[in-house]
């Protein structure tokens, strides 16, 4: 639905003129331009509502769902990610920030977990995963592909000195909790990645990406830092998969740590096939500086280059990313496979149909059966009646590997009562990563963050589809 300059339709005006030289009572006078402005109201209205269920209409003739907020209502919630099993679970776990209900020592932000029984018909209500007092940040929640039901999550707390692991046994009812790393120095990013009882998470302490590896299903953890020679900056997990021989993958970007606008960004994989005792990496691609987006309260980076990855059921590797070629300008969406176990990579497609100089950001990506590849992104092709650029999520499938792909879906849509939402798209996206999860019915599910700008407000929402 687009934004309308609405007139009042000729009608209304000649038979307010009309009247008015009729009738010179004042009472008359005034009866009749009420009446005039009722009339324009309920046009107005009918018009509004009229785009509104088009745009929803044209949203599920594409198959998805119209977008429905998901997690608590008050206060704010952000980058979330999602997980499926294969007993028809889905699962969200999300940072919450601000109160959280029926939890006074629950400290912001808190780690909430939702939990959907019916592949998303139904939504139980939102809950702490684990309370703990000093806040929990950057949480991942993944389901063990051999068994399709062992759900493992992490997060960073403790200051985010700690790396937490948890594992679930019951469909996310309780929980075990295991210390994956300890450090004086901050963490960023976990991104896990579990095959049976391998159990992966990576993160960073400022340039130094690490990736602790458990073999007894999260119980216990050792870690290998991945590049001991990197140089001062950050190196920032983005995705994580592991194949079907067992060899685990880590996607990541690194980052100077000074002069930042004009330094470039290096898109990594590194792969482990000794169960994460050792590691070798290869360069993807090389970005431009990030764009600048100071002017809405954002960190540096926050939308550079980041990659996500994901393994099908045959061990094809996929990955998904974003990239410039001109500093702070703006990024595309690029796609690669590999078929040789990380060895080598294909070329990078172009998966994006927005028009050069949209900026397109936060890539996401699921696999399934062999050739059954989803991704999703947020770009800003639209604008708002001012000609100032709105985000949206966009979604595309491929059934051979990323051979070919679907048209593009956009899977955010107009929605009422929230003044960061727009009938065109959002304002700014609410955190710098978002996730997709195929069900055990073999559709997509898609969970993100809106917000009006990089500090607040913003929630999550919601939809699903084929």
């Amino acid at each position: 639905m687009s934004n309308l300059a609405i007139d009042a339709p000729p009608e209304f005006r000649l038979e307010s003129e009309e009247r008015s030289s009729r009738v010179r009572g004042s009472v008359v006078s005034r009866t009749s331009h009420l009446r005039t402005v009722q009339k324009f109201a309920l046009f107005m209205l009918s018009v509004l509502f009229s785009n509104l269920a088009a745009s929803q209409a044209a949203q599920q003739t594409s198959g998805f769902a119209p977008q429905r907020r998901v997690g608590y209502t008050t206060g704010d919630q952000w980058e979330p990610a999602m997980a499926a099993d294969g007993h028809g679970h889905l699962y969200i776990l999300y940072p919450q920030y601000g109160p959280v209900p029926d939890c006074p020592s629950c400290k912001a932000p808190s780690v909430a977990l939702l939990v959907s029984n019916d592949n998303g018909v139904s939504w139980q209500p939102s809950r702490p995963l684990v309370p703990f007092p000093t806040g929990q940040f950057d949480p991942q929640i993944v389901v063990d592909p051999q068994d399709r039901q062992t759900v493992y999550a992490s997060w960073l707390q403790n200051n985010k000195r700690d790396i937490i692991v948890a594992r679930s046994l019951d469909f996310g009812r309780t929980w075990s909790l295991s210390v994956a790393d300890h450090a004086e120095a901050d963490g960023d990013k976990p991104v896990l990645a579990v095959h049976g009882p391998d159990v992966y998470v990576g993160f960073n302490h400022e340039e130094k990406f690490f990736v602790a590896a458990s073999h007894d299903a999260g119980q216990t953890f050792s870690r290998v830092n991945v590049n001991p020679v990197a140089g001062p900056g950050w190196s920032l997990a983005g995705g994580a998969a592991v194949d079907a021989a067992g060899s685990v993958y880590f996607g990541w970007t690194a980052y100077a740590r000074h002069e930042m606008p004009t330094r470039p960004v290096s898109v990594y994989v590194s792969r482990s096939t000794d169960g994460g005792r050792t590691w070798a990496t290869i360069l993807l691609d090389v970005s431009s500086a990030s764009p600048d987006c100071d002017a809405l309260g954002c960190e540096t980076g926050f939308l550079g280059a980041q990659v996500a990855l994901a393994s099908d059921a045959a061990g094809t590797v996929y990955a998904l990313w974003n990239a410039g070629v001109v500093n702070g300008g703006p990024e595309r969406i690029y796609f690669s496979s590999s078929t040789t176990g990380g060895a080598s990579w294909s070329s990078r497609a172009d998966v994006s149909t927005a028009r050069q100089g949209v900026e397109s950001c936060f890539p996401a990506i699921t696999a399934g059966t062999p050739g059954d590849v989803r991704i999703a992104w947020m770009d800003t092709r639209a604008m708002d009646a001012h000609n100032h650029p709105l985000w949206n999520t966009y979604y595309r499938s491929s059934t051979n590997g990323g051979a070919t792909w679907s048209a593009v879906t956009r899977l955010s849509g107009p929605t009422r009562f929230y003044d960061y939402v727009l009938p065109a798209g959002f304002r700014f996206p609410f955190g710098d990563y978002f996730s997709i999860a195929i069900d055990s019915d073999g559709a997509t599910h898609a969970v993100w963050g809106e917000g009006r700008n990089y500090k607040a407000p913003g929630s999550i929402w919601y939809t699903h589809g084929r």
